[in-house]
């Protein structure tokens, strides 16, 4: 982590985390449902990323990566992530989702075509995050082989020295703002939760579900990051299932010693109304605590007024 002075009163975070999923690229520029540009999404994401002070260690992608698991999906995924991960200095971490398969996955991101699980584990600066593949072949819904809980134990069984992020793209969480997704979800939760519970695991990172939402899973905090292609309406009117464009985003994790937080990036411009220019940092930093405290807290000091 870089230096990062800090203003308040905590320290700063010692992992910073970036959780984006479900971009579902196609190739050709081809549009998802003639309205959605994917990849236009994506690099919105990507250029929010540049922004975030300090920019993330880890850049996390939970499945759905390519809508209908073109090579050239793939090839242009990489073109897009891998030059703006390296600017930023994070690692990337592929998680497989329900809209891809397992052989042109790795044969594209990893050089190997397999039809195996495509369950992986890396290591960024003490931070373990285990990619762990949910998906069904032929199938939307997601399970996990008992041979992969296995895995998972295994892995699991040594800690990391600040712990594990475990990513995968089927939450296990309901879908109560999503009926239509319920016969979808993760399978035989309870067989997970077992390899979960007591484990060195911080926080579960999840997609598929279009929107953000968060839960508890297994004693563990359960974060589920929105789509940069197009979400899920959890409130439509007169509708089954309503895909919108609109809501996008990511979401940003700091990892402290003993709390993540949790913070959603919108992909959408919005109007400032109010703010003030990011050469202010500097010379806050210059100030004393009870400095910062009579200008910034108090009410009625010239930076609170208007």
């Amino acid at each position: 982590m870089p230096d990062v002075v800090q203003l308040g009163h905590h320290p700063p975070p010692r992992h910073v985390v970036a959780h984006l999923s479900d971009p579902h690229l196609l190739a050709g520029g081809a549009l998802q449902y003639d309205a959605i540009d994917p990849d236009a999404g994506l690099v919105l994401a990507l250029e929010r990323l540049r922004h975030v002070d300090p920019p993330p260690q880890v850049l996390v992608f939970t499945g759905d990566l390519a809508d209908k698991a073109e090579p050239a999906a793939y090839a242009r995924l990489r073109e897009l992530v891998e030059p703006a991960a390296e600017a930023m200095g994070a690692q990337v971490v592929w998680t497989m989702g329900n809209h891809d398969e397992r052989a042109p996955y790795s044969q594209a991101l990893f050089g190997t075509a397999s039809d195996e699980p495509q369950d992986r584990v890396i290591e960024v600066d003490g931070l373990r995050v285990v990619a762990l593949d949910t998906s069904v072949p032929g199938y939307h819904h997601g399970e996990l082989e008992p041979a992969q809980l296995a895995w998972l134990a295994d892995v699991l069984s040594t800690p990391a020295p600040h712990g594990t992020v475990l990513a995968m793209h089927h939450p296990p969480i309901p879908l109560p703002m999503l009926r239509a997704a319920e016969l979808i979800e993760l399978a035989d939760q309870d067989a997970l939760a077992a390899v979960v519970a007591g484990s060195d695991v911080r926080v579960v990172l999840g997609g598929h579900f279009h929107y953000t939402s968060w839960s508890t899973f297994a004693g563990v905090p359960v974060s589920v990051a929105s789509a940069s292609c197009y979400t899920a309406d959890p409130a439509p009117i007169e509708r089954f299932v309503s895909g919108v464009d609109g809501h996008q985003a990511f979401t940003m994790l700091h990892l402290y010693d003993g709390q993540v937080v949790h913070t959603v990036v919108p992909l959408a411009a919005a109007p400032e109304v109010t703010g003030h220019p990011s050469d202010v940092v500097a010379q806050v930093e210059a100030l004393s605590v009870e400095e910062r405290r009579e200008i910034l807290s108090r009410k009625d000091s010239e930076f609170n007024a208007g």
